[in-house]
């Protein structure tokens, strides 16, 4: 694996840490050492990090008279050459970027948006059976995203995008190592992936107001750590064993560190210089982290089985270990999560205005025993989410007693 030249990477992290947001003041310092032997598997994974590619930050936050924050970071084994499969964590900044395309061609969120094919692996969209008017929209497929983790809703939202559109505005936001290149739905394969779909907008009365063409990716997006491979064996897509490591060269790549800042950059956008805010209205700010914040069973078009989707269903940092209702009503997890081949990350702000308590927590664990991609065994239960449920009470435990 080649290694990333990690400069543009932590010259982003610094800015947005060190001059976006000041982040000097004193208090009760921390490490993680400190919370290590806190409980079996914390000490478990923490002693083999190396074997669960652990990367860990956490974001203290204080806030002076005037309620402008500032932050002290603090990161473990964190290394962006050191590989994790981002999955689902795609879906934050493709709705952060839908929403500020909206804005530029005059759309809103709630605009009725059909999706046309081009091509025999693309598909027609015309119906959203979850919504209130039955029509597809951004801002339902934001929810869809942000909710449960929607795999459909972030295809359509990606072709509405285009590959170079996604790469040059994320470019100017300062991640430049991030990489989204494919759907996680139908049937797409090479350059295929990177050709999306024509779509068009229409009026109440199905009229067509605006239309963005298909669109061809015009660059070629090379993965930043050049030939990507994981594990020994993987299940390929006819169910066969292939004895050598599965190639993730050419897929999604995201570094823990710019998704940290993605969501940091959202939440405190009022303290950050009006040149470097995502471009979006302040209503759909809000309504995004409002969907990020909620649990599926808060939500009406769509409704959800809480059976199926619990609470804490993609709330894994303090409750990923538990299926059980989440009661305290105080508590507040604005993230986004992802989950695939092994690999579990959570991005959250977490918040108890009662108790006066605010951080942000990125973690990574790669949970593969037997080191095979797609056969479906993995640590998932035993391990990952053990894991980021502990880290998440500790650090709020610590919360709770810093001096702020």
């Amino acid at each position: 694996m080649k290694k990333l030249d990690n400069s543009i990477g932590k010259l982003v992290f610094g800015l947005l840490f060190l001059f976006v947001f000041s982040s000097s003041f004193s208090q009760v310092d921390f490490s993680f050492d400190s919370i290590r032997l806190k409980k079996p598997i914390l000490k478990t994974v923490f002693d083999k990090h190396k074997k669960y590619r652990l990367q860990i930050i956490y974001t203290q936050i204080k806030r002076d008279a005037n309620g402008k924050p500032s932050f002290k970071n603090y990161t473990y084994q964190l290394d962006s050459s050191n590989y994790f499969y981002c999955a689902s964590l795609v879906k934050l900044p493709c709705s952060i970027l839908a929403l500020e395309k909206a804005k530029k061609i005059r759309v809103y969120s709630n605009t009725i948006m059909f999706t046309d094919s081009a091509n025999a692996c693309q598909r027609t969209v015309r119906k959203d059976t979850t919504s209130i008017s039955g029509y597809p929209s951004i801002g339902q497929y934001i929810k869809r995203m942000a909710l449960v983790s929607d795999n459909v809703a972030y295809g359509r939202i990606y072709e509405f995008l285009g590959v170079d559109y996604i790469h040059n505005r994320l470019a100017e936001l300062g991640y430049k190592n991030m990489r989204i290149v494919h759907r996680f739905d139908g049937s797409c394969k090479g350059t295929d992936n990177t050709t999306t779909n024509p779509v068009f907008f229409c009026d109440n009365n199905l009229k067509s107001i605006v239309s963005v063409p298909m669109q061809e990716a015009q660059s070629i997006y090379k993965h930043p750590l050049g030939q990507v491979k994981v594990g020994k064996a993987y299940i390929n897509t006819n169910n066969k064993k292939v004895k050598e490591p599965k190639d993730f060269t050419n897929m999604n790549y995201i570094p823990l560190e710019n998704i940290h800042s993605m969501l940091q950059r959202l939440i405190f956008n009022d303290n950050i210089p009006k040149d470097q805010r995502y471009d979006m209205t302040d209503d759909d700010r809000q309504f995004l982290l409002e969907q990020l914040t909620l649990y599926p069973r808060q939500s009406t078009h769509p409704t959800y089985n809480s059976k199926t989707y619990y609470d804490s269903y993609k709330k894994y940092f303090m409750f990923g270990d538990s299926k059980k209702p989440i009661t305290n009503d105080n508590i507040k997890i604005t993230n986004i999560v992802g989950q695939s081949y092994g690999f579990m990350v959570d991005c959250a702000y977490i918040q108890n205005k009662k108790e006066n308590v605010e951080f942000m927590l990125s973690a990574v664990i790669y949970t593969n025993e037997d080191e095979i991609l797609n056969d479906g065994r993995y640590e998932y239960n035993t391990i990952a989410l053990p894991f980021l449920a502990e880290l998440g009470r500790q650090i709020y435990a610590f919360e709770l007693k810093r001096t702020k």
